[in-house]
């Protein structure tokens, strides 16, 4: 049996990652998020790839598009973010020039276990069901598409964000669906955009309707499951792929000075260099070129290529992007993206005096993050002054400037500047022979 056509959509609008960029081109270990996926899809055996971008990230997935050599990648551009249908309505000119086949569905930014995808492929193969949907296995309310189920395993709907205690069963739908008729599917979703319904569930109505006369099969999973959705969960995954690290591995060439500590899992890329007093505690990554400085401190986090983690700097928890800059500062569960600078003495808060979970504001709206412990997000090339402090949860925009001495209790837009008015006042003179 031919394998199916991967679809990876990676065209969706990322508003809600601000002030983070495009999901595709994150870089975790040192390599961008799409290069990761590709590579571990090729080695399941895909290696017929059609990648959805948009006209803002098209330029920088055909960069990538052939990062994994012996993989046949092809892009597509979904002109307007209009929904996952339309995203798969792109697909229309690949699937004249090849001829209908399956298409195993997935996003970039999901990223799961390969168990998964194996589970997927052999369920394929057995050839019993049109479709085969990944079903996550929940243990308390999440509030994503629910399946209803039948008679072995079969999916006779999928019902959205249902409510606790309404839920029709425990699996929750990962968009890692397989459907065996690609030109049935792609028919549906005409048919769907046709009816001219004012919602974006084009997809998922035209799966429902499927359903009614065209087996849909789950593929129950139970593993790890990390999606990119909100900026801090860049942390999670972060999280995760620090703990696949297996053992310490350091470049031959790493400068190592002596009073350095090392303990635990680590990577430290080539070029880089710890100076004496510095300490790096696994889980950890170090990139190329990167420097830890005397008395600083790394635990738990990724250093991106050519970042500089200055002299009594403590980094815990946290994602620093490429050509990051600190000095004697804190940056606790924070992520600061490529060429951000944290001037000496800053600090980013990460704990709410309240100890509960931390919110963030994502398009006018305060939302919960889920975690208890969150600090600053800073977007590429933001400067961050001396003796500033930075409030749990807060973000601040690309290109802006936070002036000396500033406490950061809110959202900063994109180049912006910030400064703590600085009043002068004469002394009033006292009165010549004044007691």
């Amino acid at each position: 049996m031919r394998s199916p056509l991967l679809v990876i959509l990676a065209g969706g609008a990322s508003s809600r990652l601000w002030p983070l960029e495009e999901k595709s081109l994150i870089k975790f270990m040192g390599r961008p998020l799409l290069s990761i996926q590709l590579e571990r899809y090729y080695q399941l055996g895909l290696d017929e790839a059609v990648i959805v971008a948009n006209p803002e990230n098209e330029g920088m997935i055909r960069t990538l598009a052939g990062s994994v050599p012996g993989m046949a990648v092809e892009i597509v551009v979904q002109p307007e973010p209009k929904g996952m249908g339309d995203a798969l309505l792109q697909l229309r000119g690949t699937l004249r020039r090849g001829g209908n086949r399956a298409l195993y569905i997935t996003q970039v930014h999901d990223l799961t276990d390969v168990l998964l995808h194996e589970r997927m492929l052999t369920a394929y193969q057995s050839g019993e069901a049109l479709s085969y949907l990944a079903g996550y296995r929940v243990t308390e309310y999440f509030p994503g598409g629910y399946m209803v189920l039948g008679d072995g395993g079969q999916i006779t709907d999928i019902v959205e964000k249902p409510g606790a205690g309404n839920e029709p069963s425990d699996l929750v739908s990962i968009v890692a669906h397989i459907h065996g008729d690609a030109a049935l599917l792609l028919d549906a979703i005409e048919a769907e955009y046709a009816r001219d319904v004012p919602t974006d569930d084009h997809y998922e109505r035209a799966m429902a309707r499927l359903m009614g006369s065209h087996r849909f099969q789950a593929v129950t999973y139970e593993g790890p499951w990390r999606a990119i959705k909100y900026p801090w969960h860049v942390l999670d995954v972060m999280q995760w792929m620090l703990a696949q690290i297996d053992g310490p591995q350091i470049a031959p060439d790493v400068q190592i000075e002596d009073g350095v500590l090392i303990k635990g899992n680590v990577v430290i890329e080539s070029g880089a260099r710890l100076f004496h007093g510095a300490t790096v505690v696994g889980p950890a990554y170090i990139g190329p070129g990167a420097i830890v400085g005397n008395g600083a401190l790394v635990r738990e986090s990724m250093i991106g290529a050519r970042s500089v983690v200055g002299y009594g700097t403590e980094v815990a928890r946290s994602y620093l992007g490429e050509g990051v800059h600190t000095h004697v500062c804190q940056a606790l569960d924070s992520i600061l993206d490529d060429g951000v600078n944290l001037s000496a003495s800053c600090t980013t808060a990460n704990l709410r005096i309240d100890q509960g979970p931390v919110k963030s504001t994502i398009k006018g709206e305060r939302i919960s993050s889920g975690r208890d412990k969150l600090g600053l997000i800073a977007g590429k090339r933001a400067f961050i002054g001396v003796n500033v402090m930075t409030m749990p949860g807060v973000k601040i925009g690309r290109d802006s400037e936070i002036g000396p001495t500033t406490v950061v209790s809110e959202d900063v837009p994109d180049a912006t500047r910030v400064w703590v008015e600085q009043v002068i006042r004469r002394k009033a003179r006292i009165e010549q022979g004044a007691s």
